[in-house]
């Protein structure tokens, strides 16, 4: 999300605003501390930063049992 943000030339609250959530919301997604995001978010993300949600979304099985 990073590189795509930088792309397009827009600051962190910029892009917040434009999707509609706050700026702390922002930074949750972007270091990967998101445990679930709204099909509406997501919608909203790739409508702004003119991508796809695999663009930005990285599949995660959780933590390796041992």
């Amino acid at each position: 999300m990073d590189r795509l943000l930088v792309e397009r030339g827009m600051s962190v609250g910029d892009f917040a605003a434009a999707i509609g959530i706050t700026p702390a919301n922002v930074a949750v997604l972007k270091n990967g501390r998101a445990r679930a995001i709204r099909f509406s978010t997501l919608d909203a993300i790739c409508r702004v930063l003119h991508c796809q949600p695999g663009d930005i979304l990285v599949w995660d099985d959780g933590p390796a049992d041992s």
